[in-house]
This record gives structure tokens, sequence and C-alpha cells, in this order.
């Protein structure tokens, strides 16, 4: 079963049977589906938010199955993932949800009266760092950050590249917060990211990387997504006792990122030696590597 087949199983019959209609080059390209109460599923792709059952209407209770179908059932046991709002399931899937959060006294305590779900379709693209990684290994690695826009192919590399670092016998630390890189399911990774990689899941990046750092000795520390001063100072922590950092940040490239204070603070401190930029042309991801130190 592919990652669009996953995504399927989690939708109520006829959403489910609407959406095996696409076509092969459709299914493949498909990176998400998307439900919204009141509007047309649709899925999502490269060349952008398609409709796979023009003049449907998305209801509540369709909302609804999809959550109990990803929870067993079991809404309530899966009630800290909700409070985050996103829900990992077995084979990889990630589903987003929105809906009228529920406050409490420290902060979001729940999410109800759901109104849109977004269920990321998991895929592996192993060899898609063949190209760069001996470039990358090139005298030892060294602290990388991974730059490109949204949805062009951060996440992908950067487990691609944990799984063949962990494979070469270092010690990898996976601060995943969002589970989008190993897509952990009662312990296990859904995405093979190296044999000697040790993932913690489910937490702030910063204070997962300083509890990895304590407590797993790792030689490496990757972590999706620098978007808050905190992991900043977490990567610069990191990289003071030594271990190296291997990173992902939203921008169009290095100048980009110097244009903003966060980004400038962490550049010039000299934690990241390496940047990979990612584009992408006429449909395909290009790799560009770029010396930091």
């Amino acid at each position: 079963m592919d990652g669009f087949d996953r995504a399927l199983a989690l939708l109520p019959p006829e959403l489910r049977r609407a959406a095996m209609g696409l076509g092969e080059k459709e299914r493949k390209a498909a990176e998400e589906l998307r439900l919204r109460v009141g509007c047309e599923p649709t899925y999502l792709s490269p060349d952008g938010e398609r409709s796979f059952w023009p003049g449907a209407r998305i209801a509540a209770k369709d909302l609804e199955t999809v959550l109990e179908i990803a929870t067993g059932a079991s809404v309530h046991s899966s009630a800290d993932s909700v409070r985050r709002g996103f829900v990992t399931v077995k084979g990889g899937c990630r589903i987003g949800i929105c809906g009228t959060a529920v406050m409490g006294d420290k902060g979001i305590a729940g999410i109800k009266e759901l109104s849109s779900v977004a269920i990321r379709i998991p895929r592996e693209m192993r060899g898609c760092a063949g190209g760069i990684f001996p470039e990358l290994m090139r005298g030892g690695f060294s602290s990388t950050l991974i730059i490109s826009p949204p949805g062009v192919g951060k996440t992908t590399l950067l487990r691609e590249l944990v799984r063949l670092l962990s494979r070469q016998g270092n010690r990898v630390s996976l601060a995943d917060e969002r589970g989008e890189v190993a897509a952990v399911w009662k312990g296990t990774p859904q995405f093979d990211v190296g044999p000697h990689t040790d993932v913690l899941t489910g937490a702030p990046k910063a204070e997962s990387a300083m509890l990895l750092l304590r407590a797993m000795n790792p030689q490496i520390i990757a972590l999706d997504e620098i978007t808050a001063p905190e992991d900043v100072q977490a990567c610069k922590s990191a990289a003071n006792c030594g271990v190296k950092l291997l990173a992902t940040a939203h921008g169009d490239g290095v100048e980009d990122l110097r244009s903003r204070a966060m980004y400038r603070e962490l550049l010039d401190a000299g934690v990241f030696r390496r940047a990979v930029m990612i584009k992408k042309e006429n449909g395909r991801r290009l790799y560009e590597i770029e010396g930091l130190a």
C-alpha cells in the first residue's frame, strides 16, 4: 500500500471512492487531501489545489469520521495529539485539524466543532540526496541548514539525510515535533530514519533538542523548521557542546535568511557551516550547496 492508498483509507467510503477516480499521474503528484465543511473535497499538488469530487460538499460528519478512523474510534485516547492540532497514524499519514479551540489554563486544551482537515500523504524519496551526500560528507559532515520555500521538499531531504548519516554509524537524535520526519506511531517510526537514530516526537523543538543533548549523547541533532528564537538558542547551545546540527528553514536562500533578524543571529553565530538550497524547475528538485564559514 502506497502513501496515497494509506490516505484514502482514512476517508469515509463515498469520498474514498471519489478520490480513487483520480488518474495515476494525479495520484502520484498529490501531497495532501483537504476536506472543508461546506466545500468540495480537494487534493493538493505542485500544480495547486483541485477538487476530486466536483459538486460534492463536505459535512461535519465526514470530518468526524476521518478522526474516528484515524484514532481507531477512540478520539479520547488521542486527546494530546488533537490538542496540538494533528494526529499521526500508522503508515505515516499526518492529519492536520482545524475547528473551534477549547482554551484551558495552559493554552489550547482541545479542538471541537471541526471545520477542516488536511491529510498529508506520506512519501519517502530514498535516493533524493544521492547527488549531494558525497559532497556533504567530504572532510566529514559539518552542520548543515536546508533552505527552501514551503512545499519544495525540505522535510523529505532532511529525512533522507538523517537516514544516510545514521546508516554510516553516526548517532543521530531527531527532534520531530510534529511527527512529519519519522512519523512515529506507538513507538515505531513509520519512515526509515536509520538504525542509529533516536526520535523524540510531540514536544517543542527547542525543549526536545536540549533533552536529546542531555539524554542520548548524540553526534548529530536533526530538527525540522527553525521558526522561533528558542530554536535558535537551542541550536547555539548544542553547537557549543560540540554536537553537529542538521536543520531546515523557510526561505529563498541565504541572503533572504540574513534579511531577517532571527536567522541573521543564527548565521552570524557560525552554527552552520553549509547550506543546501532547494529549488524546483520543470517539476524537478534541484539542490545547491553553499559554504557558510
